[in-house]
């Protein structure tokens, strides 16, 4: 089973290895014809790197890290 990919912008850097990213999805609705847009917030775990918010960042799914963490920083 392959790992999901997501891609979003950092809305809270504030905690230690710890980085909150907002996912943002556009879907059709089905009765109504209208784009909508949804947003997501999920928390990801990362090593290195000095991110600040607004950075666009890509996370990839993971073991569980603990109650609120199962995503990972993706570093290219």
């Amino acid at each position: 089973m392959t790992k999901r990919v997501l891609t979003g912008k950092i809305v809270s850097s504030k905690n230690k290895n710890t980085v909150v990213i907002q996912v943002e999805r556009k879907f059709r609705h089905p009765v109504l014809k209208k784009v909508l847009k949804r947003s997501k917030k999920y928390h990801a775990h990362y090593e290195t790197g000095d991110f600040k918010v607004g950075d666009r960042i890509r996370i990839i799914e993971s073991k569980p890290i603990s109650k609120l963490k199962k995503w990972k920083v993706l570093i290219n």
